[in-house]
């Protein structure tokens, strides 16, 4: 885990959140001797939010249907 002054994290901000998402974490140093962890927070995607997918013709009333009934069939 790399550290940092406060000063050097002060002037660098930017780089150093670069550098906690790079390698999960990073240090930070007071004068007073305190340290303290910076680490990147975890995304929070919906569990429901997947990809959609590209039928190369659309579906007819009947083709649905039918497989939402061997789907059902599956599970019988």
């Amino acid at each position: 885990m790399k550290s940092y002054t406060f000063s050097e994290a002060r002037q660098n901000f930017a780089a150093l959140l670069e550098q906690a998402r790079r390698d999960g974490a990073v240090r930070i140093q007071r004068r007073d001797g305190q340290s303290f962890v910076l680490t990147p927070e975890a995304q929070k995607t919906s569990p429901l939010a997947i990809a959609g997918v590209q039928l190369s013709r659309p579906l007819t009333r009947k083709e649905l249907l039918e497989s939402i009934q061997e789907s059902r069939r599956d599970y019988e």
